[in-house]
């Protein structure tokens, strides 16, 4: 299993230029893009010298391969007293893999607060069962994905292999605690990028309910945070 602090580092050529070394522990479909996400967000931390980070948008161009380091550049857009905006780009080979934009910003800001988010409702994790219990009771086969055993997965809502075969469209919803086996350090860019990775993960879980045609197999192009509270 991977440690996402450890596999997202990245080591810097110049002020402004950096390369990583991609882990298959992060692999599905390659190299998941939440992960490649992690990387672009651990070289703008290292550029941007701001406690957090306030936001990030990214885009995904291309799918990386393991065979070959990536190179990562960021360029200032605009530093203010309290804020700092730049421009991620992760290359390979010449191919673009990635292009985010991530603004960080001081602690103790001052402005206004609110908070009237609602969560789903779902069950606590504790009184659910693992994936794995979930699999064993069912007969289910484990994923081929590396990726996946970087977690302890609890699923609120579950289908049996022929549940699934059989399932009608429903709301596309994705409900599942998950925990990092190797959380490693929770500093606020850190766990900046687990949530970012997790955001990104459940998006074609949750098509998969929604269309039941299964022919279809789409990677995502894009995933958008903002990180109100770490």
């Amino acid at each position: 299993m991977g440690n996402l602090f450890v596999d997202a580092g990245v080591e810097q050529i110049d002020e402004r230029s950096f390369t990583a070394t991609l882990s298959r522990d992060w692999e599905i479909w390659g190299p998941n893009g939440g992960y490649m996400a992690a990387i672009a967000m651990r070289a703008a931390e290292r550029v941007c010298a701001r406690p957090r980070p306030a936001n990030v948008t990214v885009h995904f161009l291309g799918v990386a391969s393991f065979d070959d380091p990536v190179e990562v550049t960021v360029d200032m857009q605009r530093s203010t007293r309290q804020a700092t905006s730049v421009y991620v780009r992760i290359m390979q080979r010449g191919k673009a893999i990635l292009a985010a934009m991530v603004w960080a910003v001081d602690d103790g800001l001052e402005g206004l607060v609110h908070d009237d988010a609602v969560g789903p409702e779902a069950e606590p994790w504790h009184g659910l069962p693992s994936m794995a219990e979930r699999a064993a009771a069912t007969g289910a086969l484990p994923s081929r994905y590396r990726f996946w055993d970087n977690f302890e997965q609890r699923p609120v809502t579950w289908m049996g292999p022929e549940e699934w075969a059989a399932r009608t469209p429903a709301p596309a919803s994705y409900l599942n605690w998950l925990r990092f086996i190797e959380p490693g350090p929770q500093r606020p860019w850190q766990r900046a990028e687990q949530l970012l990775l997790l955001v990104d993960l459940g998006g074609w879980p949750a098509i998969g309910r929604r269309h039941t045609d299964d022919q279809w197999m789409a990677p995502s192009i894009d995933v958008s945070c903002e990180f109100h509270r770490l």
